[in-house]
């Protein structure tokens, strides 16, 4: 089965979500333990109502409902330092 480019997407947005959630404690202590985050993107109205429609199909009987609303990204980044390219 092959994810949809919503499914991607979103897979992605949740990788940064929570680098960033790790990255800033303070930020973190703001979201209850049982809160459904659901994700936005500012700007992607597509991509929004399909994470809405996913995360509120999930939610629980009084479940808080929290939305991060991504506003800017950075350029996705190679992560290594330094290389060698050797010829065969």
């Amino acid at each position: 089965m092959s994810l949809s480019s919503y499914e991607v997407k979103h897979s992605m947005l949740i990788r940064e979500f929570n680098k960033y959630v790790r990255e800033h404690p303070r930020f973190a202590a703001k979201i209850p333990s049982n809160a459904r985050i659901i994700l936005q993107l500012e700007g992607d109205e597509e991509f929004n109502a399909w994470s809405e429609r996913v995360g509120r199909s999930h939610l629980e009987p009084n479940q808080p409902v929290l939305y991060v609303v991504i506003k800017k990204l950075r350029p996705d980044r190679s992560r290594i330092q330094e290389l060698d390219l050797v010829k065969a």
